[in-house]
């Protein structure tokens, strides 16, 4: 099937939410020709959050998407993955990234600060539109019949279009309307996240890998970002007490140590080079069974939200937005039909990517850990390369950019 030509006259396209998931699908419509409009609730569109790792998988989309050269200069293309054990530091490689990733899934693996890539969708959008994000928008419900959709904002106003596209996260007002679905749960788990100037740090911590600390209750995951200047950490500890979802909830670099007393040296020495720590307490929910009504549908963490055991969470809104915009492409004339078909695309892939996600916190954090000589035999079972393989290929083959539609 041919997809149609470009035309001025295609949809109008609401999205809620402006995070990474949005921006793509935003740039990726835009890029074909719809009009497109965007909500967001925040006051100001700011660096938020600190690292985050795109697979092949994900750098695939991006580049497709025009993004390459605007990116380049700010991710680390580290060499390799790697798995520690929390206070002894015994290593396994898990799978060679850098030139080994290029030649196995015929794209890079980037780590790059999620400001940086936030900003680079966003001048991306306004390039091509430069009024299409709107700021102190929150979205609180919709209205639809079978030839519109009118998106329902906090200060009264009704936004008129074709489609309308849920992106509004793990608490999603959408979603809620139009699924009742029950409240997202708080794990049990809270993270904290850090960076550390490279230059402040040893010479174990300027090796350009991604490493994973595994360790009873609790793991680590440090890499570089922005050329190499910066160690982003993100290190989970079991804390039932912390329920606070912000992002920008500050805490000590005492508390941050005291949650990893006993780790190994290397993770205190990031943590003493902190400039600030933040604490969050992760939520999830299970993923839904059906993400579409009629002229509506839900993208990213609204209708998969997934714990960052991983490192898909991210990617796989950037998959939703590119493919979400290739299907309202080949079906135009048909917007719902372009959404189930969106939809029952996505939906396998996404709750396996949930379900896998949750799966690998029993190998991160695991009391046969507490003891080197358990813990050297866990490592030896859970990460045996042909495990590893299995566990992750498949998530770096998939291409987005040439999966069929129909």
């Amino acid at each position: 099937m041919q997809e149609d030509a470009l035309v001025q006259t295609k949809a109008h396209v609401i999205i809620a939410g402006a995070g990474i998931g949005g921006l793509t699908a935003a740039l990726a419509l835009l890029q074909r020709g719809f009009d497109v409009d965007v909500y967001e609730q925040a006051s100001e569109l700011r660096e938020v959050g600190a690292g985050v790792q795109i697979a092949a998988n994900g750098t695939r989309v991006l580049i497709n998407l025009g993004l390459k050269d605007r990116l380049c200069p700010l991710v680390c293309e580290a060499a390799a993955k790697e798995v520690r054990i929390w206070n002894t530091g015994q290593t396994r490689k898990l799978f060679d990234l850098g030139a080994d990733s290029a030649k196995r899934f015929g794209a890079p693996y980037w780590m790059i600060h999620r400001g940086d890539l936030h900003r680079v969708l966003l001048e991306a959008v306004k390039e091509l539109k430069a009024d299409a994000v709107h700021v102190n928008a929150r979205c609180i419900g919709f209205r639809q019949d079978a030839q519109s959709v009118d998106l329902q904002l906090a200060d009264g106003r009704s936004i008129h279009g074709d489609i309308l596209i849920g992106a509004d996260g793990v608490h999603s007002q959408l979603r809620a309307q139009m699924f009742h679905s029950p409240k997202a749960e708080f794990t049990g788990l809270m993270a904290w996240r850090g960076l550390a100037p490279m230059d402040q740090l040893s010479d174990e911590l300027q090796r350009p890998v991604g490493t994973n600390w595994i360790g009873p209750g609790g793991h680590v995951i440090t890499y570089p970002i922005r050329g190499n200047t910066l160690l982003n950490f993100v290190g989970l500890v079991e804390n039932r007490e912390w329920t606070s979802e912000s992002w920008t909830e500050a805490g000590t670099k005492e508390e941050c140590a005291a949650d990893f007393a006993g780790w190994h040296p290397l993770i205190n020495e990031v943590i003493k080079n902190f400039d600030t720590p933040f604490r969050w307490a992760l939520v999830g929910r299970e993923p839904l069974e059906q993400w579409t009504q009629g002229r509506v549908t839900l993208l990213g963490d609204a209708c998969h939200p997934t714990l960052p055991f991983l490192a898909q969470g991210a990617i796989m809104a950037i998959e939703d937005g590119l493919i979400l915009a290739r299907c309202l492409q080949e079906f135009s004339s048909r917007p719902e039909q372009a959404l189930m078909v969106y939809e029952n695309l996505r939906k396998d892939r996404t709750t396996a990517i949930v379900r896998g996600s949750f799966a690998n916190l029993e190998r991160f954090h695991n009391a046969a850990l507490a003891d080197p000589i358990t813990a050297a035999a866990h490592l030896d079972h859970e990460w045996e390369p042909e495990k590893v393989r299995r566990r992750y290929d498949w998530l770096f083959e998939y291409d987005a950019t040439q999966l069929a539609l129909a």
